[in-house]
């Protein structure tokens, strides 16, 4: 089977997936905890041949003008490495979510009424530029006893290669299907078409990358996607605050990494607290070229900022992700105003309030319609490595089926079971 017929090779990897998926879920917890530890040692050991696959892909993608960020989003450093690396290993050291029962009861007629924890299946996955998804999705897979099907950006074709062989000698060690996880090997994009469109061989589609992809692929798939469209998070400066403490965490959240759809894009400040606080985050964006894109109260303050690039802000900045050391900021009146416009703008993805005011941390935290929703920390943290999950297949803004960082249980669905002893419905 070649990848030059793309409906027989695309039916061919999904026949393979079905079949991998019903091993996986009955596999024992052992063979997946194995797998994955394998697999984490295989990437360490093959890092340096990483890397050179790695290169091949930067080189291209920078002799094609691939946007920055995107190129930055490419690279497959020894740091990247070993954090899924370790990320595999973590996982392998949490439950199994497999098999798990939950609220049990009994009932009048004696039955004992519960649900069970069990994979979903088989998911695709497709995915833009980042090469440690194929880590992050397989290693997900294997854990939570599913198979999938993964298709990453052409921009990344030689790195995501070299990363599933790893995945596949790793499974084939721990006596365990290598076809569980699949890469799509060929960059035609009718293969994308194919894959959404396979309801009986895949039972749920994650697209992670550009507003673009995620939209087609919510509009042409015939299964259920789980997505995120965009990362427009906020930072909100409250009225009561440690202004140290504000200082450091807004200047981590935009600017620790500019490419990821963790980053801060839009910055409110209460306007208790702007003659106070703008010009000393100003400086360190002034410091660090990031541009920002303010209303006229945060712009009479921050043009007196030296070296500051500072723009008046459109009505289009206060919802736009940037990806890039651009940052909107605006005063405003009240934590009902910060409340009104993270709603009305933000992507419902990461947005943080930096308070000493407890009711007003409690009131941002229920108020705020997104599916991270942090006090006093950077927005940096909405991922799944953060949050203890091992790694993650993606970040859902979606209130059905997963919300936030999806991990072992997103990947999951409940069933539910009755254990009964000979009872009869009356």
């Amino acid at each position: 089977m070649t990848p030059s017929d793309i409906p027989a090779y695309m039916a061919h990897l999904g026949a393979q997936a079905r079949a991998a998926a019903t091993t996986m879920a009955a596999a024992p917890s052992a063979a997946k905890d194995a797998a994955l530890r394998a697999l984490a040692r295989r990437l360490r050991a093959e890092t340096p041949a990483l890397q050179v696959a790695n290169a091949h892909d930067i080189v291209a993608a920078q002799a094609a003008g691939l946007a920055a960020p995107m190129v930055d989003r490419l690279k497959l450093t020894p740091k990247v490495i070993e954090t899924v690396a370790e990320g595999c290993e973590q996982l392998a050291a949490m439950p199994d979510p497999v098999g798990e029962i939950l609220d049990v009861r009994r009932r009048p007629s004696g039955i004992s009424v519960g649900r069970m924890r069990v994979p979903l299946g088989v998911f695709g996955m497709i995915y833009e530029s980042r090469p440690n998804v194929t880590i992050e999705a397989a290693s997900l897979a294997v854990k939570s006893g599913n198979a999938c099907i993964l298709r990453g950006g052409s921009e990344a074709l030689h790195s995501n290669l070299a990363l599933w062989r790893c995945v596949q000698a790793a499974l084939s060690e721990a006596g365990l299907p290598p076809d569980a996880v699949q890469l799509v090997e060929t960059t035609d994009r009718a293969a994308v078409g194919r894959l959404i469109a396979m309801p009986e061989s895949v039972d749920v589609i994650i697209p992670r990358g550009g507003k673009s992809l995620i939209e087609r692929i919510s509009a042409e798939a015939r299964v259920p996607v789980i997505k995120h469209l965009d990362g427009n998070c906020h930072v909100y400066v409250d009225a009561e605050v440690d202004l140290e403490l504000a200082v450091r965490v807004t200047d981590n959240a935009k600017t620790q990494k500019y490419s990821p759809c963790n980053a801060a894009e839009s910055l409110l400040v209460h306007a208790a607290q702007a003659a106070a606080y703008l010009p000393r985050i100003g400086a360190i964006f002034a410091a660090k070229g990031v541009q920002m894109r303010c209303d006229p109260a945060a712009r009479a303050i921050l043009a007196a900022v030296p070296g500051a690039d500072v723009t008046a802000a459109t009505e289009a900045d206060w919802a736009e992700e940037y990806l890039a050391p651009v940052i909107s900021v605006k005063v405003v009146a009240s934590l009902d105003e910060a409340i009104a416009h993270v709603n009305r703008h933000g992507s419902h993805h990461t947005d943080a309030i930096l308070t000493t005011n407890h009711p007003n941390a409690m009131r941002f935290l229920r108020e705020v319609d997104s599916s991270s929703v942090m006090v006093n920390a950077s927005t940096r943290f909405a991922d799944g490595f953060e949050y203890g999950l091992g790694a993650e297949i993606g970040i859902s803004t979606d209130k059905f089926h997963a919300r936030g960082p999806v991990g072992l249980e997103g990947l999951t669905s409940l069933k539910w079971i009755v254990l009964g002893q000979g009872e009869v419905r009356v």
